[in-house]
């Protein structure tokens, strides 16, 4: 059993978590309820192994499972060791040659146990040359310039650096228990209070990086193509080859293999025909199978979609035939298998979502196959982005203006960022047209994740590159034949002048309405005729020439943010007055997010129950004659007047009591009045009707409460026989922006306190952010509410990342459109002049101009339509460190309203304690730069940091569409649930199988397959099964590196897991090696000065002191001791542990009376915060005794040695090194995992009560269902496709996944 401290708060977190959403807008049964118990078995019952024969090799089993594919056997042999070199064969079964792309389980006679052959084909010139392609991944397959470059979807990983390969059995047989005398001394930068910040050992030079050259060219021939009279002997194509011994070859890739040449000319056929001579089988040099070097499979394996890396070391450029090809046969993102070529990307991404969804099996191939296209569609959307940058793809509009250009490539249609034809112009201009494709994106993501069958959304992916915004879309068949104003059937074309409407479009949205808070409302057209509409003016329905009906220009889907919104004649609520809102922002498309409707309309519903109970309860003790008092003449006008709502604590605590009985009852009236049942009592339904009215509910008869995203829309006009419920609309939204400010800031403001929630970089503060529903734009306001804290020293760390992420996020407005200026010769000399004016000390750092400037610019004046990237353009070679710091100072005022004081980077980094490299690493990431792996003086005043040889590259910055896999999810949060009430096998069967449907549905890569894996390693870790655990969590690590970045903060968090299972595992060395590497990862990403190293060094400290280096652990462990203190005050229960920790290094070193100082610290917190009486104060007391025992026998001796001189017989004293177990005990207790040891008889009654609570929460979710029809629940916080961005047991990485 296991238990930790913060139960209550994180149990209830989980309840919530765990109970599926329960709208989803469709009527099927919630996955996860009824429908799990029968189908887990079809799942479980399905894998069955069949015997591979292959030709030179041993027979081999392989398990397969029923929905895979025929083809997917063949991948697997393909990356077998030993027939990794077959590319052109087939399968056969009893004779019978089995179909590619048919599934297994339609395939007669293939049971368990049967004998699949593997039979050699002819080859053919497409397969010659996918056998060239994949020999030329086999040679590369250890040389990480893929990953560097971010192609095919290769990412880095590092963790084989620090555990010297696998950490399997092969580990525990190296390192042994048997004490070896370990190099335990982190390097210089890596101690606490170390100053230097390198950046070198980010990457560790890999030594599998340098592969055995097998071959030093490998390159079609240029005797190519293969003449007519050689055709007809089956040639299919020739090939030059230069080996590691500089022989050069040339090999002819024949029907029958590949065969070399003789000097002569002739063939001579060389090989046993039994390899089918594939290309390693040729005799030029030893085959690479035997060269290939053990990888972990998830260091290679593709991700779903292309992870960068921001920096890359020094790499010659190396002659590599198959880029080449790829490069110059201008492989249109047609891959090479699909016939037809390109591919049809609005057909494929709209099938998928049409397949059958009625049972688990046929939802897992629905997800799959919606999840593949999407990440296929991205990878394609990603690369036309460039190439329209680039200025490699031709405009359909090549006439007009570079910024009005269109173009399509390979069936993805491309738009740029701007303001085309003054569309945007009341909204904004250039502005709002950049934001105007992310929040469009954001709608797409929503309408999917609703998932109505009938209703369509296009591929959407917002690519950011060079200073630009393309919006890359999948085409709606037949609309580019049409004029857009034909082809519009629903919505409007120019922001709500004209408006049409259509039954079949306001039946599928009417659908959205309930899950998305959408309200059904009436707008008046130029003709003052009454459009009926379900969503906002701006979307648009298209029905294609296919007959599916799509919607578009999703932009306004959520309702707008008053704050940054002024309206004449409208006043804001006192808070947002107070705040200083409304403010003018740069363009109205702001919206309010997802989240922040979601939680907005959760707390009004507990509004309506508190105040129905409160007069029924009146009712009752027959207080109330007359049931308007309620009121005051008019609903309230915001949150705050019914007395300043209680935080959800106090809240709590009162339905706990009193009302307990009257929400109850409210919930059973509001049931029967719901279900239009005459028996209900006419007060009763006084008090739902009030209720109602009082927070803004559109029906009277139940709680509902739905937005109209067109209020203050400019443009739209409402009838007048809507002005009341315009009113109450206009009061809803202002209720919604002041609850923003007044619950939703101050909420996150207090997580941040409480350490509910531990950011480590800007990416991580943002997503904190937006899970609350709090728009970046809103950064401004955290950072002020954080300085006027109570707590302010304990919120240091949020300061510190928000005032980075301000500069940052200034820094890249002011490079986006310093970027739109240079050309592509220019680009490298552009972006390191702006790195030196941003970061480094250098006064006055010059830029250079590529030479031939002054003729290119003669040359430009004549070529209309150049590349957007290419405006001749030399402004930005002016810009000066002051005048830089000067904007982005003004950035931080206008867009964020902070005050920032700094007038260099040198002062900002001394006024709020940031680190230049920090700063680095988050431009590069938010822009896309890729620079040199080096040490960069940012601080030398005599020469500029950077130079143009130090900007390696520029990426793009991709925003899509996440597809989720909603039964693996509920399987996960079931087990979640489960693990939670104690029920740990259950629970560990349920994540296993979790984890299965999440490879089903995302392959084997993906960020919610991380979260899986560290919770299964957690539990097998609690279970005492550690070779399991660490298996788990090394993919876990791996996984994390590849898909979220090799120093991402949930990485860290992944190694200090993996460092605790391996120290359990006895792997001393690598468990100290993971965890100075999080520890200088942590350092790069923030500083030493943060909550979670207190624990990391705590962690580091109590290892040392396990191997004995009590000097180098008391300096992790003060150091720990010292933050701790910091962030958790003085008194808290961490800081008693930390001075314990630090107290038994002392004892271990002889040095009694520091750990007796320490102990007694420890000692007084523990009888202050907990009383006497509790088992910590009594261990502590009991440990005190032991120390003084000690310290006295040591004074005797001490004092037996002055008196008798060396004579003196001094008994041995008794100094123990601590014992692995007690080390691990420490260990475990500080990474938030006790285990308690409970008898057979405790166990029995623990598991009857937790049941018996899951009876009564079971009871009380049957009723809130029952209730259905009457109230739009208020979903679980958390938009529908945020949730499971991380499983809840991820958000939170300080308090640990497990209670019991």
């Amino acid at each position: 059993m296991l238990l930790n401290g913060d139960c209550p708060e994180s149990l209830k977190k989980e309840e919530r978590a765990a109970e599926p959403p329960r709208e989803n807008g469709l009527d099927e049964a919630e996955p996860g309820d009824e429908t799990t118990g029968q189908e887990v078995i079809v799942i479980q019952d399905t894998g069955f192994s069949v015997k591979i024969l292959a030709p030179g090799i041993e027979p081999f089993s392989l398990q397969v499972s029923p929905q895979e594919m025929v083809q997917e056997i063949h991948q697997v042999l393909m990356d077998r060791e030993d027939t990794c070199h077959r590319t052109c064969f087939s399968l056969h079964l009893d004779g019978n040659m089995l179909d590619h792309f048919s599934e297994l389980r339609s395939v007669e006679g293939l049971q368990e146990g049967s004998v699949l052959r593997v039979v050699e084909e002819p080859y053919t010139v497409r397969e010659a040359r996918i056998h060239v392609r994949h020999v030329r991944d086999l040679l590369k397959s250890l040389d990480p310039s893929d990953a560097f470059n971010g192609v095919d979807c290769n990412s880095l990983s590092f963790l084989s650096v620090f555990t010297d390969g696998d950490l399997g059995d092969s580990g525990k047989r190296k390192k042994g228990l048997e004490m070896d005398p370990i190099d335990c001394t982190p390097p210089e930068y890596i101690l606490p209070g170390s100053r230097e910040r390198p950046l070198c050992p980010l990457q560790p030079q890999n030594r599998d990086w340098k592969p055995l050259q097998c071959l030093k060219v490998l390159t079609m021939s240029g005797w190519n193509p293969p003449p007519g009279n050689r055709k007809m002997h089956g040639d299919l194509m020739y090939l030059f080859v230069i080996t590691a011994e500089d022989r050069q070859v040339s090999i002819t890739a024949s029907t029958r293999g590949f065969y070399l040449n003789q000097a002569g000319g002739g063939l001579r056929e060389e090989g046993a025909r039994s390899r089918a001579l594939s290309l390693v089988g040729c005799p030029i040099s030893p085959s690479p199978a035997c060269h290939r070097v053990q990888r972990h499979p998830f260091e290679r394996i593709a991700t779903p979609f292309q992870v960068y890396s921001w920096t890359a070391p020094q790499a010659e450029h190396a002659m590599d035939c198959v880029r080449a090809e790829d490069a110059y046969t201008s492989r249109l993102g047609y891959e090479e298998h699909i016939p037809g070529q390109t591919r049809d990307w609005n057909e494929e991404l709209q099938t998928t979502r049409e397949l059958p969804r009625k049972n688990l099996p046929e939802r897992l191939l629905r997800e799959r196959a919606i999840f593949k296209v999407h990440s296929d569609f991205t990878a394609a959307a990603t690369r036309g982005a460039m190439a329209v940058i680039d200025g490699n793809v031709m405009a359909i509009n090549p006439s007009e203006e570079t910024k009005m250009q269109m173009f399509i490539w390979n069936n993805i249609f491309f738009s740029l960022g701007f303001d085309v034809r003054d569309h945007y112009k009341d909204f904004g201009g250039d502005v709002a047209a950049y934001v105007a494709p992310t929040n469009d994106l954001n709608g797409v993501r929503t309408y999917n994740a609703v998932d109505v069958e009938g209703l369509y959304t296009l591929g959407t992916v917002v690519v950011d590159y060079r200073g630009y915004r393309v919006t890359a879309q999948s085409i709606i068949p037949g609309i580019l034949e049409r004029d857009q104003e034909q082809s519009v059937i629903y919505g409007s074309i120019d922001f709500g002048k004209t408006v049409v409407s259509h039954p079949r479009y306001l039946e599928l949205l009417e659908r959205t309405s309930r899950p998305l808070k959408i309200l059904r409302h009436r707008v008046l057209n130029d003709r003052d005729e009454e459009v009926e509409l379900c969503s906002s003016v701006e979307c648009k329905g298209i029905i294609g020439n296919d007959g599916r009906h799509y919607i578009l220009d999703l932009l306004r889907t959520f309702p707008p943010d008053l704050n940054f919104l002024p309206v004449p004649g409208e006043e804001l609520p006192e808070e947002c007055t107070r705040a200083g809102f409304p403010r003018a922002h740069r363009h109205k498309l702001c919206c309010l997010r997802q989240e922040l409707v979601d939680a907005f309309v959760e707390h009004r519903y507990l509004l309506f129950m508190k105040l129905a109970a409160l007069q029924l309860m009146q009712q009752k003790a027959g207080k109330l004659e007359n049931p308007t008092s309620l009121e005051n003449g008019g609903p309230p006008s915001s949150e705050s007047k019914p007395e300043d709502p209680p935080g959800p604590e106090a809240e709590r605590e009162e339905e706990e009591g009193s009302s307990a009985s009257g929400l109850a009852k409210v919930k059973e009236l509001a049931e029967t009045i719901a279900a239009d049942d005459s028996t209900a009592d006419p007060r009763s339904r006084e008090v739902i009707r009030n209720a109602c009215k009082a927070v803004g509910s559109i029906s009277s008869t139940a709680f509902d409460i739905r937005f109209n995203p067109d209020i203050f829309s400019p443009g739209v006009r409402f009838p007048e026989s809507c002005q009341d419920e315009v009113r109450d609309q206009k009061q809803l939204l202002k209720d919604a922006a002041a609850f923003l400010l007044s619950c939703q800031i101050p909420g996150l403001v207090k997580d941040c306190t409480e350490h509910a929630v531990l950011p480590m970089d800007g990416a991580t503060l943002a997503e904190v952010m937006r899970q609350r529903g709090i728009n970046m734009r809103y950064l401004g306001k955290v950072l002020d509410l954080v300085l006027r804290s109570p707590a302010r020293d304990q919120l240091d760390h949020i300061y510190k990342i928000g005032i980075g992420e301000l500069i940052t996020r200034s820094a890249k407005h002011i490079f986006k459109t310093y970027l739109q200026g240079v050309e592509l010769s220019g680009l490298s000399a552009a972006i390191s002049h702006f790195l030196n004016c941003f970061l480094s000390s250098y006064p006055n750092p010059v830029a250079h101009l590529p030479a031939d400037e002054l003729v290119s610019k003669k040359r430009n004046k004549r070529r209309k339509n150049r590349p957007p990237g290419s405006a001749d353009n030399t402004a930005w070679a002016v810009m000066t460190p002051q005048e830089l710091w000067k904007n982005i100072c003004q950035e931080a005022k206008n867009y964020f309203d902070f005050s920032l004081e700094c007038e260099s980077v040198d002062q900002a980094v001394e006024t709020y304690g940031l680190q230049k490299i920090t700063l680095l690493r988050e431009i590069s990431l938010k822009t896309g730069i890729q620079i040199l792996l080096k040490e960069y003086s940012f601080d030398s005043r005599h020469k500029p940091a950077f130079t143009e040889e130090d900007v390696l590259n520029i990426f793009p910055v991709v925003k899509h569409v996440n597809p989720k896999a909603s039964d693996a999810f509920h399987f996960f949060q079931s087990g979640q649930a489960k693990v939670q009430q104690g029920f740990l096998k259950e629970g560990c069967e349920l994540i296993n199988e979790a984890l299965n449907l999440f490879n089903n549905v995302y392959g084997a890569m993906h960020v919610e397959i991380c979260a899986c894996l560290r919770l299964l390693a957690r539990l097998h870790y609690i279970m005492g099964d550690y070779t399991e655990a660490l298996s788990n969590q090394q993919k876990a690590v791996l996984m994390s590196e590849r898909v979220m970045g090799i120093e991402h903060p949930n990485t860290i968090q992944e190694y200090m897991h993996l460092a605790l299972y391996c120290f359990a595992s006895s792997q001393l060395s690598t468990a100290l090696s993971l965890l100075y590497r999080a520890r200088y990862l942590m350092l790069l990403v923030f500083g030493e000065d943060h909550p979670e190293m207190a624990l990391l060094d705590n962690n580091i400290g109590l290892v040392l002191h396990g191997v004995m280096e009590y000097d180098l652990s008391l300096r992790f462990l003060e150091n720990a001791l010292a933050v701790s203190t910091k962030y958790h005050g003085p008194k808290a229960l961490k800081v008693a542990l930390s001075h314990h920790l630090v107290a038994r290094v002392y004892e271990s070193k002889a040095e009694f009376r520091s750990a007796l100082q320490h102990e007694k610290e420890g000692y007084t917190i523990y009888k202050t915060q907990l009383g006497e009486d509790h088992e910590k104060t009594k261990e502590s007391s009991e440990y005190l005794k032991c120390l003084t025992q000690q310290a006295v026998a040591l004074q005797r001796t001490m004092n037996e040695i002055y008196r008798n001189g060396s004579s003196a017989n001094i008994p041995p004293l008794k100094f123990t090194a601590p014992s692995m177990a007690s080390v691990l005990e420490q260990l475990n207790v500080i990474n938030g995992i006790l285990f308690i040891p409970l008898s057979q008889k405790d166990l029995e009654n623990l598991k009857a009560e937790v049941a018996r609570r899951h009876q009564l929460q079971e009871a009380s979710r049957n009723r809130d269902r029952a209730e259905e029809p009457m109230a739009t629940e208020p979903e679980p916080a958390g938009d529908p496709d945020d949730v499971g961005s991380q499983p809840q047991a991820a958000k939170d990485p300080s308090s640990p996944s497990l209670q019991g």
